[in-house]
């Protein structure tokens, strides 16, 4: 946990998320139903985000988990086209009852969401994450498929969340670091790593990981978008973005939906 907060910590400290009217505008003009629910367990209530597609047959969920900004704009505008792609997107907010009052991300002061991030308790973290997933493996329109894709920190805790949850379709890890060796014995599902080319601090951990999934008889298979910057799936949609980010967002997007098409 601390390994993994510490990374994006440093990666991010120095650029918070800029405004995204561009992603809350385009959730705002979406069809599909959405709505927030608070999903309540061991004394906690985590407010969660669930996009519905609009689909006549039931869908497999898609658990996302945020980046170290917390619950952003980009996350729901990010779940709303998982949905749009045929999937139940479901993003729980992890600082749920964190903020100043119990309140959650968009309660905290600008800048402070990676504060409380870079403190958070990894065995709340994986509670959450289990509640959530258990709760939307219930949703009378999910199919029992679980995939779970998360970015910067969520990739991390993606990647450790894998480790966890025996019953997950795959798991998709956006320029996240692996988590420990040991741990990668209990993995059960396959797992696709997306990373950007210009991104050390991220992309020195992928040989190691490769050759400790590979010890573990686990499957991980990671892709490098070079060019790119760290955060490209949402710096690749942003109207200022840079050719390299804009490329990389629209390949690994493409690579996602098919990979989540397999699994389905």
């Amino acid at each position: 946990m601390k390994r993994a907060t510490l990374i994006c910590f440093v990666l991010l400290a120095a650029q918070f998320a800029p405004a995204q009217d561009w992603a809350r505008a385009r959730v705002e003009k979406s069809p599909r139903h959405r709505e927030w629910v608070t999903v309540k367990h061991d004394g906690r209530a985590v407010e969660t985000f669930v996009v519905y597609p609009e689909s006549k047959d039931k869908a497999p969920v898609v658990l996302v988990i945020h980046e170290i900004f917390g619950m952003t704009d980009w996350v729901q505008d990010l779940a709303d086209q998982l949905a749009e792609a045929g999937y139940i997107a479901v993003a729980p907010d992890l600082l749920s009852g964190m903020a100043p009052n119990g309140g959650r991300s968009t309660d905290f002061a600008e800048g402070k969401t990676m504060e409380a991030v870079s403190h958070h308790n990894a065995d709340q973290i994986t509670a959450d994450l289990n509640a959530v997933a258990n709760y939307a493996l219930k949703i009378p329109a999910a199919n029992g498929k679980l995939f779970v894709g998360g970015f910067c920190w969520g990739g991390g805790q993606t990647f450790r969340f894998a480790t966890n949850r025996a019953d997950l379709a795959a798991a998709f890890v956006f320029y996240g670091p692996p988590p420990d060796k040991d741990a990668m014995a209990r993995i059960t599902a396959p797992v696709y790593g997306f990373y950007a080319g210009n991104d050390a601090r991220i992309g020195a951990t992928v040989p190691g990981a490769v050759n400790d999934m590979k010890a573990a008889g686990k499957s991980y298979d990671p892709v490098t978008y070079e060019g790119a910057g760290h955060g490209f799936m949402r710096a690749g949609e942003a109207p200022d973005a840079n050719e390299a980010n804009r490329k990389a967002r629209t390949d690994a997007w493409q690579r996602w939906k098919s990979l989540l098409a397999q699994g389905r």
